[in-house]
């Protein structure tokens, strides 16, 4: 059994800041714990749309606080993105997000991220 706060992550190699500015990913469990999925707190600023697309991954994130608009880029479909709702990228889908407070969500990752990905100019992981 393990015990993780985030306060334990802050500083770390796990505490990943995306290169553009659109996020800052503590990565509570990675490939290398074992779980077989990846949790991260993820932090997005006020600020434009971030292009974000999981090519190799599928990713279900819950809305803590603050909120968003995402936006599905294959369809132009819009949601509202407010605390207690969870968005799941099941089809790899290509997307947007902009946050219009200062939002915290919880992200899972399957397969688990090794770790220090950042997102690629197309948007993907590596």
């Amino acid at each position: 059994m393990r015990v993780i706060q985030v306060s334990d992550i802050a500083g770390t190699d796990r505490d990943v800041m995306c290169p553009r500015g659109g996020f800052r990913s503590l990565r509570l469990l990675l490939a290398e714990d074992g779980m077989g999925f990846t949790i991260c707190n993820t932090i997005v600023p006020v600020g434009p749309p971030q292009h974000w697309h999981y090519t190799r991954h599928l990713e279900a994130c819950f809305c803590v606080t603050g909120g968003g608009i995402l936006t599905n880029l294959e369809t132009g479909e819009q949601f509202s993105i407010i605390p207690g709702c969870l968005y799941v990228l099941d089809e790899h889908d290509d997307h947007t997000f902009q946050a219009t407070s200062l939002t915290v969500l919880i992200s899972v990752f399957n397969p688990p991220l090794t770790g220090r990905e950042v997102h690629k100019e197309d948007a993907s992981y590596e």
